[in-house]
């Protein structure tokens, strides 16, 4: 090896705090996850579903919470989950009693997705948006997910290591019209992750979020089709995301190798969203 080689390679070293540097053998075997406990909430379907197949694929020994029992039992069969728990996410004291339950079972909780999400009525205007169901969308979609980081971050702190991902939406930060109640709880998750990003971010807890655009999902296909066009349009791509494009991405944020970015917002857009 030539002098200056040598130079780089103790560079190198010193930046890395290792003498060598080498494949790590569980990213080579496609188990990058294997003994962490993955957390996914709306595991029964939709993108929730897609994200905890990767982490099984992954070896991660994943748990999925949803509302329907039913749902859970087929979506456990679909992706090969290790435990399944309905919970109505909008319930502390559920939330906190599955926590405990999880962390029980399985002796902590390393990852936790939340995908769980409602849409409410869309395609109206703001004046025609029925109070109670705006009400309902930041319940599930804002609420559950403060309870959830709540109930899961004291475990998390026992072992100064943690991956929180959760899933907003392009509308979150752009606006969808006729979509009032979700639009703006997307953006308070937003917000949400970026405090809690901030206010851990020196114990080894990272806590980031996924905005995508419109993904094949069934909450998307229960939209109007107006809507989903009008979404669609204004993807540079003119096409949808794909549930393993979400997984992707939600699993590299959720891994050991995300070290360095939290209390940020990771885009799925198709070119939408470029800032």
């Amino acid at each position: 090896m030539s002098t200056s080689n040598h130079r780089a390679a103790a560079l190198v070293a010193q930046l890395t705090g290792s003498s060598s540097i080498s494949a790590n053998p569980t990213s080579a075997k496609g188990q990058k996850f294997a003994g962490q406990v993955a957390v996914v909430t709306g595991g029964a379907g939709g993108i929730g579903i897609g994200i905890a197949k990767t982490f099984v694929d992954q070896g991660a020994q994943v748990v999925l919470v949803d509302m329907c029992e039913k749902a859970l039992k087929k979506a456990q069969g679909q992706c090969g989950a290790h435990a399944f728990f309905a919970v109505n996410v909008t319930s502390e004291a559920e939330v906190n009693g599955t926590t405990a339950k999880i962390v029980s079972q399985f002796g902590g909780i390393d990852i936790l997705v939340q995908s769980a999400g409602v849409t409410g009525k869309t395609g109206i205007k703001t004046h025609e948006v029925d109070t109670a169901n705006f009400q309902f969308v930041y319940d599930v979609n804002v609420k559950g997910l403060f309870m959830f980081c709540k109930a899961v971050l004291p475990h998390m702190l026992k072992k100064n290591y943690g991956r929180i991902v959760n899933i907003a939406s392009i509308s979150g930060k752009e606006g969808n019209a006729g979509m009032l109640a979700y639009s703006s709880s997307k953006a308070a998750v937003i917000g949400l992750t970026k405090v809690i990003g901030k206010e851990y971010a020196h114990t080894g807890i990272t806590c980031n979020c996924l905005a995508p655009a419109v993904v094949k999902t069934p909450m998307v296909a229960a939209m109007p089709a107006s809507q989903v066009k009008y979404m669609t349009d204004k993807i540079p791509m003119k096409r949808t995301g794909g549930l393993d494009e979400a997984a992707a991405l939600v699993a590299f944020a959720a891994s050991k190798e995300c070290s360095f970015t939290t209390a940020f917002c990771f885009d799925l857009t198709g070119g939408r969203s470029t800032y």
